[in-house]
């Protein structure tokens, strides 16, 4: 099996058990009364990322690459933000989705789009603390 097989592979498997996943999630109440997913939502297109943004009021969209070391830096930060109710997150794998990701003009990962109320509102270029992210977020919510 060449490195190229063995990547689609993975690529295969991780999509399949994203899609189990979400297929499995449950909702549980935000603080502001919404259904809100358990995890992290893993945006399949640009419809589907206009969907997520226009249900929930404060959604945090993660645009990341699992070849990007800053990117898994970022990512338990970005989930605690979700499990702590802060904002749903939505993440957008920059490989799987590049068309979207030139769409939303990002141009290195991680790159992190703020929407309140179906409307983008700041962006994150970078590896970005816990602190910083909440602060950002608190003063749109």
């Amino acid at each position: 099996m060449t490195e190229t097989d063995e990547l689609d592979a993975i690529r295969e498997r991780k999509r399949n058990e994203l899609e189990q996943k979400l297929n499995d999630e449950t909702s549980r109440d935000a603080p502001d009364g919404t259904a809100s997913p358990d995890a992290p939502v893993h945006v399949e297109g640009a419809d589907h990322l206009d969907a997520v943004t226009g249900e929930h009021d404060v959604v945090l969209v993660d645009f990341y690459a699992d070849w990007c070391g800053p990117c898994k830096m970022v990512e338990p930060i970005v989930e605690a933000l979700h499990e702590e109710g802060t904002a749903v997150v939505a993440k957008v794998d920059i490989d799987e989705h590049q068309a979207l990701a030139q769409a939303e003009n990002v141009r290195g990962v991680p790159t992190m789009l703020l929407y309140v109320n179906g409307e983008p509102v700041e962006r994150v270029v970078g590896a970005k603390d816990k602190a910083g992210l909440e602060s950002m977020i608190a003063q749109h919510a």
